[in-house]
């Protein structure tokens, strides 16, 4: 036997559902959207670091300060390898690499994303070009004030810094453009480079 409900049982209901539905999609609101952050601001000292990751395929060590002795560091945090906007960005990278060599700084890509595949990303996307740092659970990430979650993921966000060799922070830019990480960084690479002179004769 088929239950007719009257326009106020029907109204009734939908006013019991109303909250529980409510709390559904603000659920899956969640899940879906990153968790707001700020990345650490311009002059900030840099947090240092020590993880494991790859150049070329082959397994290394990386040091921030013991990379800081040779010059400035762009370091660029990316949510996930072999992800499509990752990818872009790192190709953008290894195109730039030689710029970057000839101002005296260091590029390294760190992720907390598919941190197994870390060492193939680095030879065939990055093009053997610059390191790549697994960062398992986006420790690191949380030290520069770069990591959104994905649901119970943590990962890191779309983040470059350019840190000077004193560790101090000249450039903090988020976008979840990827091309536009490689001019921002190399702009401020390019202005500090040019402010050196005047700084050493002072």
């Amino acid at each position: 036997m088929t239950r007719i409900l009257t326009p106020m049982r029907r109204l009734t209901r939908l006013a019991l559902l109303a909250p529980m539905l409510a709390g559904s999609a603000l659920l899956a609101t969640e899940a879906m959207t990153p968790a707001a952050h700020a990345a650490l601001a311009n002059g900030t000292t840099a947090p240092d670091f020590t993880l494991d990751g790859a150049l070329g395929g082959k397994p290394l060590k990386f040091s921030l300060k013991d990379a800081l002795k040779k010059g400035p560091v762009v370091l660029y945090f990316f949510p996930a390898a072999f992800t499509s906007g990752c990818t872009l960005e790192a190709h953008a990278f290894a195109e730039a690499i030689p710029t970057f060599q000839k101002l005296g700084a260091t590029v390294v890509g760190v992720t907390a994303g598919n941190v197994d595949r870390v060492a193939e990303f680095s030879k065939d996307e990055c093009r053997s070009a610059f390191p790549v740092l697994a960062d398992p659970g986006a420790k690191v990430a949380g030290l520069y004030d770069s990591q959104k979650t994905q649901g119970s993921f943590a990962l890191s966000s779309r983040t470059s810094f350019v840190i000077t060799p004193e560790g101090k922070i000249i450039l903090s830019y988020t976008s979840t453009d990827p091309e536009t990480h490689v001019q921002k960084t190399l702009e401020a690479v390019q202005v500090w480079r040019v402010a050196q002179p005047a700084r050493e004769g002072q």
